[in-house]
This record gives structure tokens, sequence and C-alpha cells, in this order.
């Protein structure tokens, strides 16, 4: 009997220990790399095409939304950092979120059991759902070292009421949720890490979020609720904002049909944006990022126009330019018939200017092939000629006396 019991109370044993081993959810996943959220860390709240509140939210890090240009309920929203609307800084943090986002998504996963989190239990690592929802409670245990990387592939559900409880020393800057649609927190959860997701987020009354809420191609929807970027999460050296200010010289004047092109330079933090207001030479442009103005103009005149660098620091910089186009010199074409009349009244000038003396040409010219200098025969010619006279007039003189 002994030796029966034994045996039973044996099996009994293992049996139980083989249903606590089924009965536990598996919590080993492979291990996660830390995200670099870039220029996006700061921001407690980014959406793509706008971000709308109602009531006393409280964002505790940046807001911005770019490219859309729409953030409404601020006030009564309060934000204890900078807002970026449609900025540089703001466009470079979508850049940057987005890179995050496919860090995300490329980091080899454990699949989640039934896409629910509630009850469970998770050391750090990467977990992967379709709809992942949460139901309930969600503890996550590790180090300050670690780090957990869910991925949905559709959707992300914290139910009202859920919550997120990060123990023994853990952080919820390592906390990211990389979500391939949308997500939605409901009343009152309490929430925890940085949602990047593909579409939009949207946050019910009361819902709190420990960390970040990234949109990357929609909107994000709030309302009074309070979003807290912790401040060690924030490892990017601050940057100070300046306004812009143009540096560059005038553009110069140009001509129709000729290539123009002119930078606008200006300084500023983070670096600025051109446009333009007047009107540009016909056929030129301005392009809003490098400030080059181009094209070829096909319009002669005086331009008026004014340029203006912005950065989202006021104050934006306006300085207003004319520029004078003008067409192409042409020249008077001369006549070649009279050209030719030209040429020979001017060899007839030359050949009567040789005859100024009254000597026959022939004769002139008869001299110079017999080798005797025209001018020195002439010369002589004078002198007998004179002393001929004198001659004359000396034997007259005695005839007559």
């Amino acid at each position: 009997m002994f030796k029966a019991s034994s045996k039973v109370r044996f099996s009994a044993a293992i049996i139980a220990a083989m249903l606590a081993v089924a009965l536990v959810p598996s919590t080993a996943a492979y291990a996660a790399t830390e995200l670099d959220l870039g220029t996006a860390a700061p921001f407690g709240v980014l959406g793509a095409s706008a971000v709308t509140n109602t009531g006393p939210t409280v964002i505790n890090g940046n807001l911005g939304v770019s490219p859309g240009t729409s953030i409404t309920g601020f006030p009564p929203g309060i934000v204890n950092g900078v807002t970026e609307a449609t900025t540089a800084v703001a466009t470079q943090a979508q850049a940057d979120a987005l890179v995050a986002y496919n860090d995300a998504a490329s980091q080899t996963p454990t699949p989640l059991s039934g896409d629910e989190l509630n009850g469970l239990s998770l050391t750090p690592g990467v977990y992967s759902g379709g709809a992942i929802s949460l139901n309930g409670s969600l503890v996550l245990e590790g180090t300050a070292e670690s780090v957990w990387i869910f991925q949905a592939a559709s959707t992300l559900l914290a139910a009202s009421n859920s919550e997120i409880t990060v123990t023994g020393g853990a952080s919820v800057c390592n906390v990211f949720w990389q979500v391939g649609s949308s997500a939605t927190l409901g009343t009152n959860a309490t929430f925890v890490g940085t949602v990047l997701a593909y579409t939009s987020i949207t946050a019910n009354t009361g819902a709190t979020i420990d960390g970040r809420l990234l949109a990357l191609n929609g909107a994000v929807t709030l309302d009074t609720n309070v979003i807290s970027v912790d401040e060690t999460c924030d490892t990017t050296t601050p940057v100070e904002a300046t306004s812009p200010e143009i540096t560059s010289d005038a553009p110069g004047e140009g001509e129709t049909g000729t290539p123009y092109a002119h930078t606008i330079v200006a300084s500023g933090t983070p670096a600025p944006t051109y446009s333009a207001s007047g009107t540009l030479p016909t056929g030129t442009t301005l392009n809003p990022t490098s400030g080059v103005i181009s094209g070829t103009p096909t319009a002669a005149g005086t331009f008026v126009f004014a340029i203006t660098a912005s950065n989202g620091t006021a104050p934006d910089d306006t300085v207003e330019y004319s520029v004078a186009i003008s067409s192409p010199a042409t020249s008077t074409p001369v006549d070649a018939s009279e050209q030719g009349d030209t040429e020979t009244d001017t060899s007839a000038a030359a050949v009567d200017s040789t005859n100024v003396s009254g000597v026959d040409d022939t004769a002139a010219a008869s001299l110079a092939e017999s080798g005797v200098n025209p001018t020195s025969a002439l010369l002589a010619a004078t002198v007998l000629l004179l002393l001929g006279a004198a001659i004359t007039i000396a034997v007259g003189r005695r005839r007559t006396a």
C-alpha cells in the first residue's frame, strides 16, 4: 500500500507541475534593440495631418504637426514645451519617427497568444500580434536597460481603465508600440510607452500617457489627457532656435533669353525656408528649400518682389527687391554698297593728294621708272626755270640800257 500511495502522489505531482507550466503564459521573447527617435524624442504629441484637442489637456513636451497645418484646442490645452506647426523642426521629427517605426517593424518578434495582453507579466523583448488589445492590467518587469517593442500589424486598443505598470527599475523610455494602422487609448486608461502609429491616434477622455503619441500619416485626437515625456528619455542635445535673417546680396540684373540664377541666403536655426510675394521676373521661380531664384527670363521690364525667410521662430525676415530684365542689345548693319563707295572715295582722295603739286602723274611715273627720285627732279626743274627767268630779265635790262 505504501508503494502504491507513493506512486500516486508522485504522479499527481508530475501532472500538477505539467499543468502549471501549461497554464503560465510564455514570456520569453527575442531581445529588443532600443529605438533611436532622433529629433522626435522631445515631442509628446506629433501629428501628420492635424492635432485636435478638447478640454484641459496637458502636454509635458513638444507639440507638432507636419506636413499638415492644423493644431486646434490649445488653449484650453496647455503645452509645456515648444509648438511646431509645419516647421522644418516638425518635418524632421516626422522623418526621424518614420525611421524609428521601420526599425521597430524590422526586429524579430515572438508572437503573442491571442493578441490579448491582459493579465500578462512580460520580460523584455519583441512581441507581435495582429490587433493587439489590453482589457485589464499588463506588467513589464525588467531593469533600466530593458527594452520592450510591441508590433501590432493592424490596430492597438487599450480599453477604458486599462493599466500598464513598469517594475524592477525598468524605464518607460524603453517601451515602444509600432502600430500598422491606428491606436486608441480608452477612457481613463493608464498607458506607458511611445506609440508610433502609421495612421492615427485617439486618446479618449481622461487617458494618461507616460510617453509619446506620434502619428506618421494621420491625426492625433486628444480629450482632457496628460501626456508626459520623461525628461530622462530625451538624450538629444537641445538646440537653441534663432530667428532667420537674410544675409545675401540683392539679385542682379538679367536679360531675356539668358539663363538667370541668384541664391537667397539666410541665417537662423533651424534652417529657414523661403517664400516669394510680388512678381518674380517672368520665366523664373523660387526654390523654397534652397532659396535659389532661377530660370530664363522671357519678358523685359522691372520686377518688384519680396522674399521671406521663416523657420518657425519669430520674427520672419522679409526683404524687397527690384530686378531689371532687359532685351538683348542690337547693332545696325552697314550697307555693302555704301561701304564700297567709301573705300573708293578714300582711294580717290589719296590719289588727289599726290597731284597737289600739279605734276603730271605719267611724268612722275616715268621718272620713277628711270631711277630718278620724282621729288628731286621736280626741285631741279624748278631751279632751272627760276634761273632762266633771272637771265632773261638781266639781258632785257642791258638792251634797254
